[in-house]
């Protein structure tokens, strides 16, 4: 074992437990290690920047602004209000309704978007018929997880494998190629939720806020707010920040893993949590486009964008997936020009141009609508992985691996690396555990001398399934606040939902990618 051999190991293990522990924000703990990495020489300064340029990052870039033109234009908040039936319900007839078509939905955007606008509207309705809302807000979260597991632009998570897997020097993945195997899992988990979710899931906790306040001043009303990573006041007491002089409104619960408090004298915010405050109708004016929180709602619906503006914008997504998919094809690209590539980088990013400059999405704040820490994350992901193989502990990894498994064959080892990255995306993200999985794949599968590809399946269909816990996938940390969820909510019914994707994954992919 090499001295860069302990140094990568040791800053692996560090980058964990501060993921874990939740110290600072994943990209910024991410390129601290890559920094280290680069001080012992383990790195290049043009491999720890090869990352911050790669066409894969910055397509889930645009990709965010693509979501929030769509998120903006309204035409997702007139599909769910259509979905919803108006009049009495079951349980199992309004998710027949609604399951599939989120699931197609998030095959093709961002899954928070989605599940911050769906959210509010699907609890604000169960309560007017008189259905639990929390029999709805988790199936929501993970079918935007299984419909994202489907297509390339899915989720970021499926990029950036894809591109690692260009980097290695081999052909990535098509546009719909995944849904081989998603397309089963996808189902089977809708199933499943169809089934079990109504007799897994609690009924509702009721809402523990007073009326008293809002009649003395019928100008204030009740808004739930997430939370979000820009939030000044994370890791201070809530009597500590003064909140009504920086936003207007007046903190009164603070909800957290399924438990609420209003004693907040000892309470300290952090990110994920929600907070139900009394504020006036310009709150979500002021901050509904802001970073600070991930989700605002007050239960009033907002005036839609006009019908040509959401026309045009599901136009452009249209002309984005038909486009890249098109643009695949062998005999597309036989007639096209050399140095030209019909990708999905091609055309996200003209249509990301169009949507800005017909001000689908404000020109001028588009910086806030892209995630910057998830960028970060991806960028140093890329760099940590060439870390690992630099210094050779994915080889030793990935012989350890095998000489724990020689007698049993590929598929033993496409179960642990499923095992592995499935633990390390509960735990801490799913790109991290993506990245860190990634060289592993590629070593095992040089060292057996078998085809790759389904071993970098698995790495997308495990590091996408973080049904088990609340803090894997940030759409899981929305609807655990807004249902006032708690943990063991999850781990009942997301555990079976993790065994049934383990099991497809192992016995289907080997069938579509054979060894």
């Amino acid at each position: 074992m090499t001295l860069e051999v302990i140094i990568v190991l040791v800053a692996l293990v560090a980058m964990l437990t501060a993921l874990i522990m939740d110290k600072m924000r994943p990209g910024m703990i991410l390129f601290s290690v890559v920094v280290i990495f680069l001080c012992t020489g383990i790195l290049s300064p043009k491999e720890m920047l090869e990352g911050f340029s790669n066409k894969g990052m910055i397509t889930v870039a645009m990709l965010f602004l693509v979501s929030e033109g769509i998120r903006q234009s309204g035409a997702l908040t007139q599909v769910i209000k259509k979905l919803l039936p108006q009049s009495q319900t079951t349980v199992f007839k309004a998710q027949a309704r609604m399951l599939p078509t989120i699931a197609f939905i998030s095959a093709f955007l961002n899954n928070t978007p989605v599940v911050v606008i769906f959210a509010p509207i699907i609890k604000r309705w169960a309560n007017y018929v008189k259905l639990p809302a929390t029999y709805f807000l988790i199936p929501l979260s993970y079918v935007t997880i299984l419909g994202g597991i489907c297509t390339l632009i899915g989720t970021s998570t499926n990029l950036v494998v894809h591109s690692m897997i260009q980097e290695a020097g081999m052909k990535g993945f098509s546009m719909f190629e995944l849904g081989k195997v998603g397309i089963f899992i996808a189902i089977a988990g809708i199933i499943y939720l169809f089934l079990f979710s109504s007799k897994l899931l609690p009924a509702d906790r009721p809402e523990t806020l007073s009326d008293e306040e809002e009649e003395n001043n019928p100008s204030l009303h009740p808004v739930e707010a997430v939370i979000g990573a820009r939030f000044p006041g994370i890791n201070k007491r809530v009597n500590d920040f003064d909140f009504k002089r920086h936003y207007g409104a007046e903190v009164k619960e603070l909800r957290r893993g399924g438990n609420t408090y209003k004693d907040l004298s000892e309470i300290r915010f952090r990110e994920g949590d929600t907070l139900i405050l009394l504020a006036d109708d310009s709150f979500v004016k002021t901050w509904g486009e802001s970073s600070v929180f991930i989700m605002l709602a007050n239960g009033k619906d907002y005036e839609p964008a006009g019908k040509k503006k959401r026309w045009f914008a599901l136009f452009l997504l249209l002309f984005m997936i038909i486009g890249a998919t098109i643009g695949e094809l062998p005999a597309i690209q036989k007639l096209l020009p050399e140095g030209i590539k019909l990708d999905m980088f091609f055309f996200v990013s003209i249509t990301t141009v169009i949507m800005a400059w017909t001000k689908i999405f404000p020109p001028r704040k588009y910086t806030k609508y892209i995630s910057w820490d998830i960028l970060i994350t991806i960028a140093c992901a890329f760099a940590i992985s060439k870390a690992m193989e630099n210094s050779g502990v994915a080889d030793l990894l990935a012989g350890y691996i095998i000489d724990l498994s020689r007698s049993h064959g590929p598929y033993i080892l496409l179960a642990v690396l499923f095992i592995i990255t499935n633990i390390f995306t509960e735990l801490i993200t799913n790109n991290a555990a993506a990245a860190l999985s990634f060289p592993l794949a590629l070593s095992l599968s040089q060292q057996l001398g078998v085809n790759p590809m389904p071993f970098f399946v698995v790495i997308c269909m495990a590091a996408s399934a973080s049904f088990s816990t609340p803090i894997g996938y940030q759409t899981n940390l929305i609807v655990q606040g807004i249902g006032n969820y708690k943990f063991t909510d999850f781990v009942r019914i997301g555990l079976p939902l993790n065994i049934i994707t383990f099991l497809i994954s192992v016995f289907v992919i080997p069938q579509i990618w054979p060894f």
